[in-house]
C-alpha cells in the first residue's frame, strides 16, 4: 500500500502546467478559494512560494497554516507533494 494519495500521485506523475491550486494534495475547496483571494490561483503560484522558501518544510507549513488555515495535516501533504514533484522536475 502507498503512503501517498491518489491525488498526490496524479500530481507528480506528470508536469504541472496551468494547474489549479486545488489539484495540490491537502488543499480542496474551501483552502483553494482563500488561496485565490490571497492571489495564489495556480499551483505554479505556490510553487513559487515553496521555493522562495528554499523548500523549507518548517517554513513551507507555517505559511501554508498562514495563508489560508490549512491544518498540520493538510500543509504537510501540500509539502510532500511540492518537494517529490520538484525533485522529479527540477
Amino acid at each position: 500500500m502507498s503512503s501517498t494519495s491518489q491525488k498526490h500521485r496524479n500530481f507528480v506523475s506528470e508536469p504541472m502546467g496551468l494547474k489549479p491550486v486545488t489539484e495540490l494534495p491537502g488543499i480542496g475547496p474551501v483552502l483553494g478559494g482563500r488561496l485565490r483571494g490571497a492571489g495564489f490561483d495556480k499551483a505554479y503560484v505556490v510553487l513559487g512560494q515553496f521555493l522562495l522558501l528554499k523548500k523549507d518544510e518548517e517554513l513551507f507549513v507555517d505559511w501554508l497554516k498562514e495563508a489560508c488555515h490549512a491544518n498540520s495535516k493538510q500543509a504537510g501533504d501540500c509539502f510532500t507533494c511540492l518537494k517529490t514533484w520538484c525533485d522529479s522536475f527540477l
